[in-house]
């Protein structure tokens, strides 16, 4: 684990904005390059004044759109006619699909933002909303909104706790729990809200 965060320092280093961009982009979308490796030491160079924290977390946001976007446009255009063509064969029918369709234009917007907050579903999220054709303005506002709050947090981790690979796991795994419980909290006013609204129109 050293050797890696060293050997990400000294890449990103190199690269520069480029190299985090890259190295963010290859992990918004199915390449396994954890973000909690790849900002933090960007931070942690900020700290040394050999970058600036804010320009940094830039391009990992932007990173992070284009990494998505390299999913959403797989799945839009390569697993859509796929799945409406052969998808029947492991029980996706087009009557599913529609519900996921129309799932993603009621709820798209909170699953995108909550998700790009979350492990292995910031990876994934893309998928569906590509599946489901969502609106381009709605999924680069909320991909930016949840990647850029956690580019935000990884990189000042990095900023203040320096290269000590073993406060930035214990404070990233930390930084993920409150993430996870204030996700939670949002999705259960989302769904309260959600449910008056229903029953609102239902009584009117």
């Amino acid at each position: 684990m050293h050797e890696l965060i060293m050997w990400l320092v000294n890449t990103i280093g190199d690269m520069g904005y480029t190299g985090i961009f890259l190295l963010m982009a290859m992990e918004s979308s199915v390449i396994p390059v954890p973000s909690e490796l790849v900002m933090p030491p960007a931070g942690y160079l900020a700290h040394q004044g050999e970058m600036n924290a804010w320009i940094a977390i830039f391009w990992g946001t932007a990173g992070s759109l284009v990494g998505a976007y390299a999913n959403y446009f797989a799945a839009h255009y390569l697993g859509r006619p796929l799945l409406l063509r052969y998808g029947k064969y492991v029980w996706i029918t087009e009557e599913k699909f529609a519900k996921v369709e129309k799932y993603f234009k009621d709820h798209g917007e909170i699953s995108t933002f909550i998700g790009r907050l979350l492990p292995v579903v910031r990876h994934l999220i893309s998928l569906p909303a590509g599946l489901a054709g969502m609106n381009h303005f709605k999924f680069s506002f909320y991909t930016l909104a949840g990647a850029g709050i956690w580019v935000t947090i990884l990189t000042y981790i990095g900023y203040f706790i320096g290269a000590n690979q073993e406060l930035i796991m214990k404070y990233s795994r930390q930084a993920l729990i409150g993430v996870v419980v204030i996700s939670a909290v949002i999705i259960f006013f989302y769904v309260r809200a959600h449910q008056k609204k229903r029953h609102g129109g239902t009584a009117a």
